[in-house]
């Protein structure tokens, strides 16, 4: 997909979102992570340089080619970096929902500001689950729904009409949260916080882990196999 203006608007959010006091939440989110990891929305690659040195592998997953450029560069810089390595980052075209990696083949899967932007939440979380290994963990630092009712007709006026179309296909009021219960994973450790610059529709956040439960032993999907993208 070629959207210059979805490009345009993450280029200008995140740095923004990051110089209001997001970035230590970013590297709370990457923190303990370990083994063969796949990104969604992995953007331009802002989290590389984060990833802790016990990740073997990144699959970082854009569907936007300009992004998908931008990555791509910060991930030979991050190679280039003191302890990086050559090759550990590989950025590929995918989306979720269609993520390029085998069943079963992940030990964690990161969402960073990407479920407020996917077209179906609930498809997206989904394929998460598929790709994650059986006990493998879903990493997810994203704006959701307001506690309080007041705010949430405000979310919901602004996600049906403007919003998500001056927001690069951002939606500020979904229940997240709810969505990674429902597609069938375990939650962890869930903090809610409201990102600094003042109140609005869009300051609502959530940083948290879940759990795809283990496998019976000898059943489907209790084989190990290799993070890797089914697609190149």
């Amino acid at each position: 997909m070629w959207h210059p203006f979805v490009a345009r608007v993450r280029a200008w959010r995140e740095p923004a979102l990051d110089r209001r006091g997001l970035t230590p939440w970013r590297s709370a989110l990457l923190g303990g992570l370990a083994g063969e990891v796949l990104e969604m929305g992995a953007g331009d690659g802002r989290n590389f340089g984060r990833y802790p040195p016990a990740v073997t592998r990144v699959i970082a997953v854009e569907s936007e080619q300009a992004l998908r450029r931008r990555a791509r560069v910060r991930a030979v810089e991050s190679a280039r970096a003191p302890g990086g390595r050559e090759g550990r980052i590989e950025v590929v075209e995918g989306a979720a929902g269609r993520l390029p990696a085998d069943d079963a083949s992940c030990d964690a899967v990161v969402a960073c500001l990407t479920l407020c932007a996917v077209p179906d939440l609930e498809v997206a979380l989904r394929d998460a689950y598929r790709v994650l290994r059986p006990g493998g963990t879903l990493h997810f630092l994203e704006h959701v729904r307001a506690p309080s009712r007041a705010m949430r007709v405000v979310q919901r006026a602004l996600d049906a009409t403007v919003w998500p179309r001056l927001a690069g296909g951002c939606h500020t009021g979904r229940d997240t949260v709810g969505a990674v219960g429902r597609a069938g994973f375990a939650l962890g450790e869930v903090r809610c916080f409201h990102a600094p610059g003042g109140r609005t529709p869009a300051s609502y956040h959530v940083l948290g882990t879940a759990t795809r439960p283990p496998a019976v032993p000898g059943g489907p999907g209790s084989g190990p196999a290799d993070c890797r993208p089914s697609v190149s």
